[in-house]
């Protein structure tokens, strides 16, 4: 029969991985307190760290698309402001 490997949640894994990364602590002990083997902390601290950039970039791409999207909202505005004069001053100019 073969190999049953343990799943972590990803939870799991980035609590575990900023342990590692806080360094306060040796891999070998925090094997022991989480029950994880030490090279599969080494794994997941490593991609903590090549990852972690990822969430910045997010939340500005986030950023610049709410930008965006205000700016037109704001055009949108102007433009319907303008025909609203429009249309009053035919109304006002032609008895409409």
């Amino acid at each position: 029969m073969g190999k049953k490997y343990k799943s972590y949640t990803t939870k799991f894994k980035a609590k575990v991985a900023l342990a590692a990364l806080r360094e306060d602590k040796t891999l070998s002990e925090l094997s022991q307190i989480y029950q994880v083997p030490v090279n599969q902390i080494s794994k997941w601290k490593s991609q903590a760290k090549e990852k972690m950039h990822q969430s910045f970039e997010r939340s500005n791409a986030v950023d610049h698309e709410q930008r965006e999207q205000q700016q037109l909202i704001d055009r949108l505005y102007r433009q319907i402001g303008k025909l609203q004069v429009e249309q009053d001053w035919l109304k006002k100019n032609f008895d409409l």
